[in-house]
């Protein structure tokens, strides 16, 4: 298929390539950023990002096993943790919009450095595979991308982005947290993670 017409070189694709790179990049950079200013740049990053990943056309995958993975629970763990120490206090906050409420009645504590290091795992997979400029790989990676933002990561998106954009209006500071381990935390196993066990059921549905 000629590249003028193949939906993985559409403007819609090649844009949301751009936002996405943009948001790795700060992700991958936090260390050097003070937390109000990662707030800020993410205040304007995430919008954007979702509405280029409203706009993914729908592709069928061309293959049946699932897509390469190169984002280790290391790289998770490490976006995380770094995010969280800059966030400080104005990384927790609490959620509605979670599975988890529907076995509690109170409202789940969430946190913004998790989502973004969920959101992180999927888009930087997905960019790496489009980068290998093989057309069946880019395929694949669109169709697991919007797939994975509709039933995973766009959610998360939203409700960071409202708990910044209630930060950053309530005139507060950013403090620090202790940093000590959260017991409730389960140890992220890449074969458990919620994209890898999804996915080869969207593709059975394809």
């Amino acid at each position: 298929m000629d590249n003028n017409t193949d939906p993985v070189y559409s403007r819609n694709v090649i844009e949301f390539v751009a936002v996405a790179n943009e948001f790795c990049k700060y992700s991958e950079r936090a260390s050097g950023l003070k937390g109000d200013e990662l707030l800020k740049i993410l205040q304007r990053i995430l919008p954007l990002m979702y509405l280029k990943a409203s706009l993914l056309p729908q592709l069928t995958p061309f293959f049946e096993d699932g897509n390469e993975k190169f984002v280790t629970e290391s790289d998770w763990t490490r976006i995380n943790e770094t995010l969280k120490e800059k966030f400080g206090t104005a990384n927790d906050y609490l959620e509605v919009f979670d599975e988890k409420i529907k076995e509690s009645e109170e409202p789940v504590l969430s946190s913004i450095s998790e989502n973004m290091a969920d959101i992180y795992q999927d888009i930087k997979d997905f960019l790496l595979l489009y980068q290998t400029g093989t057309g069946e790989v880019m395929n694949d990676a669109v169709w697991e991308c919007r797939m994975n933002f509709e039933n995973f990561w766009g959610q998360k998106l939203l409700n960071s982005m409202r708990a910044i954009h209630k930060f950053i209006y309530s005139g507060e500071e950013i403090g620090k947290v202790e940093n000590d381990v959260d017991k409730n935390d389960e140890r992220r196993n890449i074969d458990d993670w919620f994209i890898t066990r999804r996915q080869k059921d969207f593709r059975r549905e394809s």
